[in-house]
This record gives structure tokens, C-alpha cells and sequence, in this order.
């Protein structure tokens, strides 16, 4: 099963610059969007019947803002819109679609772009790591995609000295992304992809991308019961129809 995890950075925009096309191309099982910034009612959606994918959708109150979305070739058991947590649930950050043998998130987790929403940013993270506690022991083989906003290690982020003040690389931050793995997961792109930039995000400014001045903050986390089945983890950063790229996992 070939699995992608895409912040799209807004789906009409990204359908606007190729995305349909480059989605047919790519074959995927299943791919798992981030900030849609969109109401399915908003957009046209019968490109992904014609590639044979049922679609999930699963936007923020606020229009224009966040929202997950789950597109899958095989219908699923179960969909499960948000996590039940109001304040996480309003924002459109968590949809899961569940499989006879495993279940698949798509995350989008805030980014702390001003001292309130740092402070949200944190009430999130701690929240979400008790919920997925929870949630393992009823579905222990699962797979949560999306955008982390957190930057692991120094190895995954161009500049680890001048960014360690900033939200997405605080060692705080680091921390919690540190103890979530520990809690059972594994970072699959790390797990067979050693080296160094390699990222997922690059500003718009200062012709970052070009200059391969990235982040790696897009990830597919794999519970550990699912660890021998990785067969492939890979970034795709030849898609450019948004300021992230593709992740992609390949299970067998």
C-alpha cells in the first residue's frame, strides 16, 4: 500500500497549479492532506471519483482556514471526523480512516506563529499524546500523517543555530515530538533515510527551496507494531504546488 501525506497549503490553489494530474501520476493507496482551507462543497471533486477515490473531508469552522482531508482507493471500515476534543475538533486538524488491518490519521498540528497560539500549540500537543494513548489500545496499528510543525532533530532543519528560538524547532517542542516516538512510534523516513537535507517545507522568501533551505516537519509515524512492515519511506520535493512537499511510505 503506497501512502502520501501532503500540507497542500490550500486544495483549490493546489488544483489550480497541477495537483489533480500529478495525484492520477502517483498512483497512490491512500493520501492524507493538510490546511485544505476548504469546504468539500467548495470544491470540484469529481477528478477524484474519476481516479477511483473515495474522499473524506474534514474542514475548521473558521472558512478559508486549516481542515484535513483522507483520500483512499479502498473504502474504509470506519471514518472517524476529529478526535472528540472540541477546541482541537473546531480547528479541522484530525480525521482517521480505519482498515481491517491498520487506521491511518491525518494530522495537522498548529504551528506557533504568535505567543497565544505557541501557548495553544502546546495545550494541543499534550492533549493529542494522551488521546493517541488512548486510542492505541483500541487500534494499535496505526499510521499518523501530516504536518507535525516541529523540526526533530538538527538534521532536519538547514539552520539548527539561528532557528532554536523559533517555533517548530524550540527544544521544547523537540522534546515532546521526542517523547510522542518513544510513546511507540517510528519517524519512517528516518528509519531507512539517514542522511542529512532532506526537508518538507521551505519559506517562500529568499528563494529558500531553490537554495534547499528547509524544514523537515512532515511525517508519517508508524506504531511500532507496523515497523516490519515499512518497505519504502521517501520525500517527494519535485511537487511543488505548495511551500511543503509529499511525504510517502510504501507498506507491504
Amino acid at each position: 500500500m503506497k501512502i502520501l501525506s501532503y500540507n497542500v497549503n490550500g486544495i483549490r490553489a493546489a488544483l489550480n497549479k497541477g495537483f489533480a494530474s500529478w495525484l492520477k501520476a502517483t498512483q497512490a493507496d491512500v493520501i492524507c492532506l493538510q490546511e485544505t482551507k476548504a469546504l468539500k462543497e467548495q470544491v470540484e471533486t469529481q477528478f477524484l471519483s474519476d481516479l477511483g477515490y473515495y474522499h473524506y473531508w474534514f474542514s475548521a469552522q473558521k472558512k478559508g482556514y486549516s481542515g484535513v482531508a483522507i483520500f483512499t482507493k479502498q473504502k474504509p471500515l470506519n471514518v472517524v471526523y476529529g478526535s472528540g476534543i472540541e477546541h482541537m475538533d473546531n480547528e479541522g486538524r484530525i480525521l482517521r480512516v480505519d482498515f481491517e488491518e491498520f487506521s491511518i490519521m491525518s494530522l495537522y498540528l498548529p504551528s506557533g506563529t504568535n505567543p497565544d497560539r505557541l501557548l495553544y500549540k502546546f495545550k494541543f500537543m499534550n492533549e493529542f499524546k494522551e488521546y493517541v494513548d488512548q486510542l492505541k489500545k483500541e487500534f494499535p496499528n496505526i499510521i499518523i500523517c501530516g504536518d507535525y510543525n516541529i523540526c526533530h532533530q538538527a538534521i532536519d532543519i538547514h539552520d539548527p543555530i539561528r532557528n532554536q528560538t523559533v517555533s517548530g524547532f524550540l527544544p521544547e517542542e523537540r522534546a515532546w515530538l521526542d517523547q510522542f516516538l518513544k510513546s511507540g512510534f517510528i519517524d519512517s523516513f528516518r528509519y531507512l533515510n539517514p542522511e542529512p537535507h532532506q526537508y518538507s517545507w521551505w519559506s517562500y522568501r529568499a528563494n529558500a527551496r531553490n537554495n534547499n533551505k528547509g524544514w523537515r516537519i512532515d511525517y508519517a509515524l508508524v506504531s511500532k507494531p507496523l515497523q516490519s512492515s515499512i518497505q519504502k519511506s521517501y520525500l517527494l520535493p519535485q511537487a511543488k504546488h505548495s511551500d511543503h512537499c509529499p511525504v510517502g511510505i510504501e507498506l507491504k
